[in-house]
């Protein structure tokens, strides 16, 4: 075997490790990290608070709509220092939004969203002030049983029953009031 044929042999065998249409070096699925300068202005971080920012998680609310629960506890309303500290609190199961368990640190809280803390007995709403930022306003118990939602779509299922689409996300059938 010559030195060219070597080289025609293993340039064969290169081309047909890699599958027709990608390439070796191309980045799988989503991004999961984001940079702090990149994150949406009304979380309010600090320029020089380090390099990331957490990313949302997929959930209810677009990633440019929401705010992490670490922000929430760690930035707002101050019942963490570290990023460790919040994920602790999570995994105990002392955080709820809507009224379930949420244990995911980057679960995307959103617009009308009630962040509930039962053993301090706080529940908290999250509504945009005058300049489009996210504010927390305390809310009592009884306020925060119900959610004003947004109606995306109205469409009508099996047997003509009615169901309108939240922007959160929700699927609400109800009945035809004829």
């Amino acid at each position: 075997i010559t030195v060219e044929g070597a080289r025609e042999i293993a340039a064969a065998e290169e081309s047909e490790v890699v599958p027709s249409g990608t390439s070796a070096n191309m980045a799988r699925g989503l991004k999961k990290h984001m940079k702090r300068l990149n994150a949406p202005k009304h979380w309010m971080l600090e320029k020089l608070g380090g390099a990331f920012a957490p990313k949302p998680s997929s959930g209810p609310h677009k990633s440019r709509e929401c705010l992490p629960l670490v922000l929430i506890i760690r930035n707002r309303l101050k019942y963490a220092l570290t990023y460790r500290e919040v994920i602790s609190i999570l995994m105990q199961r002392h955080i709820q939004v809507d009224g379930k368990v949420r244990t995911d640190k980057t679960y995307p809280a959103g617009f009308m969203d009630v962040v509930s803390i039962p053993k301090t007995n706080e529940n908290f709403r999250l509504l945009y002030d005058t300049k489009g930022r996210f504010r927390l306003h305390s809310v009592k118990d009884e306020e925060a049983k119900f959610k004003l939602c947004k109606v995306r779509s109205i469409q009508f299922g099996q047997k003509g029953i009615p169901y309108l689409n939240t922007y959160d996300g929700r699927t609400i059938r109800y009945p035809d009031p004829l």
